[in-house]
């Protein structure tokens, strides 16, 4: 699978999604500067990563969201390339225009980093073929901006079409919905704020994210 991680200032979690992707693909992805106007050709997937890009001034990823490569990005997903945002990627999405709504500070006014309980509500997507409707699974967290808010129309579209892809299980950060992961339209991009990267070997005492990269690895290959 040909695949690229969009690097920002502030990005601290793009090593992370590089280390997973080459651990599922057996290739290491291509890492593109946010300055760059184009991405690299015959791309499978592209994957922005979370941290805070240009240290979440004015908003977490609006500055991110305006950067030369995020006009690239948008086209390449408009082709039909997945595109997955984790935490800050999510932001940026959803700044960029890629996904509706917004990310608000948390209900709590406090960073949460912990582990926490999704229940992946569409098992029809890219990125979620892999799981099973309902399943309950353990992903990490570690956000501050991680309350996801959008306006009641959007909401409801967003149930109707099935493009919540999960849920939280338990009260996170008081994200409408308990919404965790949203798709767009074409179900080829992804914005979700837990990493699964953070879950994807033995080493990090859980592998529930794997499967996320499996199902995009074998999307790519079919």
């Amino acid at each position: 699978m040909n695949s690229a991680v969009i690097v920002f200032p502030g990005s601290n979690c793009d090593r992370d999604l590089a280390v997973a992707l080459e651990l599922v693909t057996g290739v290491k992805p291509q890492m593109v500067w946010h300055r760059d106007a184009e991405l690299p050709g015959g791309l499978d997937f592209i994957g922005i990563p979370g941290g805070f890009s240009y240290g979440d001034y004015l908003r977490s990823g609006a500055m991110a969201a305006r950067s030369p490569v995020m006009r690239a990005v948008a086209e390449a997903a408009a082709r039909g390339v997945p595109v997955l945002g984790v935490c800050n990627g999510f932001q940026v999405l959803t700044e960029a225009g890629l996904l509706p709504g917004a990310l608000m500070r948390n209900s709590g006014l406090s960073f949460v980093c912990r582990p926490v309980e999704l229940s992946v509500e569409n098992s029809q997507t890219l990125f979620t073929c892999r799981y099973r409707a309902g399943e309950r699974i353990t992903i990490p967290v570690a956000h501050h901006d991680g309350n996801y808010q959008a306006d009641g129309e959007t909401l409801r579209r967003l149930e109707g079409d099935g493009r919540i892809a999960f849920r939280y299980s338990g009260e996170v950060n008081g994200s409408a919905g308990s919404i965790a992961g949203i798709v767009n339209d074409a179900g080829n991009v992804l914005g979700m704020m837990p990493h699964p990267e953070r879950a994807v070997e033995d080493a990090h005492d859980n592998t529930d994210g794997r499967r996320l990269f499996e199902g995009l690895l074998e999307t790519a290959l079919a």
